[in-house]
């Protein structure tokens, strides 16, 4: 199979020409150099140059953000080859060093002959830089080296960066700008050198020798450096998407909310979920998720400092970032992220959940965990979307870690504070829901039921509006009567609290839930049972219900004396509700209606 057979056209398009051409500047190096007497001493000093040069790109020195080979000290001898013995000398240094020594690592042909063709080129206009300028004087020597160093150093990354674009990735401009920005300095650095070799070469051969000491130094010193920090970085950097690890976030996290207290900013947290992520695992198995999750981290970097915190999770630090701006920010990467559509996976989504300090989160555990519990709102409620921690979604989502506990009175308990945030939304004054568990618990006491079972009413009693939470806040508090379609999504609570309920260990007040709005003559919602079909604690709370609704002002009513409630209780006894249960709770209030209930 041929050359262009194994490589996309566009890349061969590139590739070839610069072989060509490199192959036309080696050969015309050869044969002008073979062609000029040279003395032995600038023989041998070529010879020297060659074999330093060969040495070094065997040993590249590693350079944090180049490729894993590094950057070889070749450059260094290429350099001062060209302004010591001419373009030719140089473009010998710099092309057959690196092809040696690449041909030695059995590296593809195609990428030596690339890799040998560009040095190639980059050495022959580095020389005709230098031939431009002229004289021996210290100004001119400074001059020739900067010329030659300065051309020689950005043709390569202009070729390289032609090669890099061809074969996939995109912006010209930027990766020019990104390959710049991590190899300018190590390149300057290696400049000087070349001109400290050159001095000392014009003075001494024997001085410009006792050079090649330092350099080995310095590269031997940059590779063990570069190992520690390697390791450093490895401990703090997940090894599949090579975003920071867990540990790493947590550090992160905590230095970024000291700057931001210190300095009176916002930071935002961002915490992001790949929706179904076990189904890709289990219908195409786990290379198609690792490859799924490496996609997903390159988009993130995208959005800020990304982190991988195990699993199919991530998070993003936003500094400076108020709430909203850090919600567009994470509509952003949603949609980066949907627009990935991989070859077997198909298009794939994920949900995110944004908390904001100092407004919401005072530390760092509990940013952490106000972002968790928005992030389990977003997936809970159709994924594929950013939401924003509000104080009703927090107890939900401790609730569900718990359900997994074996701790039930910790998960009845957690339950119940769940009550606090239907309270903060609904349209009842003070706290409805803690009131109707009470008054719940009562009536049970007054039937003789167990205790566990009152403690179970009690519990189904404050959680009964569960489900409102869902509902929109337009509804809950309009101060006029509702219309036909505003009733119908009212009506949909029972049926959402229970769904919020059932999976979490508390039965069976999910059933007394969904059924609170039954009544005894079978004209109730959601499902229109009649007498004892009614489970025995939704009847219990639909009474405790009403009669608190009666009783406590509305927006569009005053209340009722408690007097007025109970008559309006027992007149509807046989139709809406238990007569037996009524019956229990008059004897419950007795004879002093008014001051126990009242308080």
């Amino acid at each position: 199979m041929s050359a262009s057979a194994r490589i996309p056209t566009k890349l061969a398009a590139v590739v070839f020409p610069v072989c060509l051409a490199g192959l036309a500047v080696v050969a015309a190096a050869f044969v002008s150099y073979a062609a000029t007497p040279h003395s032995t001493t600038a023989l041998l000093a070529v010879a020297a140059l060659f074999a330093a040069s060969t040495v070094a790109e065997r040993f590249p020195v590693p350079v944090h953000g180049t490729e894993a080979g590094g950057i070889a000290l070749g450059y260094v001898f290429a350099v001062a080859a060209i302004v010591l013995f001419g373009w030719e000398a140089g473009v010998i240094v710099g092309f057959a060093a690196p092809v040696l020594m690449h041909m030695f690592e059995h590296r593809p042909p195609i990428r030596v002959a690339f890799n040998g063709a560009m040095f190639a080129i980059a050495a022959a206009a580095a020389g005709a830089g230098v031939a431009l300028v002229h004289g021996d004087s210290a100004g001119a020597v400074l001059a020739k080296v900067a010329v030659a160093a300065f051309v020689d150093y950005w043709v390569n990354v202009l070729l390289l960066t032609a090669v890099l674009v061809a074969s996939g990735q995109s912006g010209y401009v930027g990766l020019v700008k990104s390959n710049a920005r991590s190899t300018l300095l190590p390149f300057t650095l290696m400049a000087s050198a070349s001109l400290m070799l050159v001095v000392l070469w014009e003075r001494s051969p024997a001085l410009a020798a006792a050079l090649v000491g330092p350099l080995i130094a310095i590269a031997l010193y940059q590779r063990s450096t570069f190992r520690e920090l390697r390791a450093m970085r490895l401990a703090l950097t997940d090894p599949l998407t090579g975003l920071g690890n867990h540990r790493h976030f947590h550090e992160r996290l905590q230095r970024e909310l000291v700057a931001a207290d210190d300095d009176a900013k916002t930071l935002s947290l961002c915490l992001i979920d790949i929706d179904n992520f076990k189904r890709i695992n289990d219908s195409f198995g786990h290379p198609a998720g690792d490859r799924v999750l490496s996609q997903v981290a390159g988009r993130l970097r995208q959005g800020g400092e990304a982190f991988r915190l195990g699993g199919d999770e991530f998070a993003l630090l936003l500094p400076g970032l108020d709430e909203r701006t850090a919600v567009t920010a994470a509509e952003s990467v949603i949609d980066r992220i949907a627009s990935l559509e991989l070859d077997v996976v198909g298009p794939i989504t994920v949900s995110a959940g944004v908390a904001t300090f100092p407004m919401q989160g005072a530390g760092r555990d509990e940013l952490i965990r106000l972002a968790d519990s928005a992030l389990y709102w977003a997936k809970e409620h159709g994924k594929n979307r950013v939401r924003v921690y509000r104080p009703d979604v927090v107890e939900l989502a401790e609730l569900k870690r718990l359900a997994a506990g074996p701790d039930r009175a910790a998960r009845y308990r957690a339950a119940a504070s769940l009550a606090q945030a239907v309270d903060a939304r609904d349209a009842y004054t003070g706290s409805h829901s803690e009131r109707v568990g009470d008054l719940a618990a009562r009536i049970a006491i007054r039937l003789g039921i167990d205790a566990e079972q009152i403690e179970l009413t009690r519990l189904a009693g404050s959680l009964h509006d569960l489900g409102k939470l869902a509902i929109p806040e337009e509804i809950l508090r309009k101060p006029g009567s509702l219309t036909e379609s505003e009733r119908l999504v009212l009506e949909r609570h029972p049926q959402i609290g229970f769904r919020m309920l059932e999976s979490l260990g508390v039965d069976p007040v999910a059933d007394w839930v969904l059924h609170h709005h039954e009544r005894w003559d079978g004209t109730g919602y959601p499902e229109g049972l009649h007498g004892e079909q009614i489970p025995l604690g939704a009847r219990i709370i639909f009474v405790a219900d009403a009669f608190d609704a009666m009783t406590s002002d509305r927006v569009y009513r005053q209340r009722l004396s408690p007097d007025d409630a109970l008559a309006e209780l027992e007149h509807c006894a046989g139709t809406q509700f238990d007569p037996e249960i009524v019956s229990a709770f008059a004897e419950e209030v007795g004879g002093v209606r008014a001051g126990v209930l009242a308080s």
